[in-house]
């Protein structure tokens, strides 16, 4: 029961029909027996600075989640951000401390390795695709290229934006090769999809289905899309047997790290 003591996070987003996050806050709040829920906002991009201004003064709100499409518009509202997030121009999850302060940071990145990591896949070495450079695709082209693949290639829609991820990443990562472009005919060890292509089902696959037969079997496909569970690609990829990585893998995974910035695991979260 949500009663006038309970604590209080949100996700924010539009759409927010599709997210997963809720779920499994709440699930876990239920199972730790804590006084805390997490809320859904749909919430229209022009709302999103009236937004943040009223989280400053809501008292029994400890943070709140980021989604598609508000990731760049609250990193440029909130007080602080992390390193990676300032680095990216982007936040997926804020921390509102007791005196209304707001610290942001990006977790899709590490949420993602994580996941990775789970599966069993090193990305060490590896030779990588990852389709978008949004805020998630950035994220995790930015942590992959950090972990020490040997080359990252990047495909966005948006070759501008794709170049500039591009062009930032290989700056701050040398001794990777990291190109920009569309899709080469080539053999990748990991192929993630980081675009929201597969959320319709009249969408085009986010990667020829050419460029899937080569990659090796022991190569892994993952997706960030979390609704449906097993997109097209994945289909296709798990039709070859190939390993695969589903969005709600990576949003699980994320929970603790989302949590950690929120300050919500072990008590209402102290100023620091």
């Amino acid at each position: 029961m949500i009663g006038s003591e309970t604590r209080v996070v949100a996700i924010i987003g539009s759409p927010i029909v599709q997210v997963k996050s809720p779920g499994n806050f709440n699930r876990y709040f239920a199972d730790e027996g804590v006084d805390r829920v997490m809320i859904p906002i749909d919430l229209a991009p022009e709302r999103v600075a009236d937004f943040v201004t009223t989280v400053r003064g809501w008292q029994n709100m400890d943070g709140f989640v980021v989604t598609i499409p508000h990731k760049a518009a609250v990193a440029a509202l909130v007080d602080e951000l992390s390193a990676t997030a300032q680095f990216l121009g982007v936040a997926n999850v804020v921390r509102r401390h007791p005196n209304g302060r707001l610290s942001g940071d990006m977790t899709d990145g590490e949420g993602f390795l994580t996941a990775l990591r789970a599966q069993g896949f090193a990305s060490n070495g590896k030779v990588v695709l990852v389709v978008g450079a949004g805020a998630a695709g950035s994220a995790i082209s930015y942590t992959l290229a950090r972990e020490g693949v040997s080359h990252l290639f990047i495909s966005d829609r948006d070759k501008a934006r794709g170049a500039s991820l591009c062009a930032r990443l290989s700056s701050a990562f040398p001794a990777v090769s990291i190109l920009a472009g569309a899709v080469p005919q080539r053999a990748f060890d990991l192929i993630v999809n980081a675009s929201s292509s597969g959320m319709q089902h009249d969408d085009p696959l986010p990667v020829p289905y050419s460029t899937l037969a080569l990659v090796p079997p022991e190569g892994l496909v993952a997706d960030v899309v979390t609704s449906p569970k097993m997109t097209p690609m994945l289909t296709l990829a798990k039709a070859r047997l190939l390993k695969i990585q589903t969005g709600e893998e990576m949003a699980k995974s994320q929970l603790f790290a989302l949590g950690k910035v929120m300050g919500i695991f072990g008590g209402v979260p102290t100023d620091v």
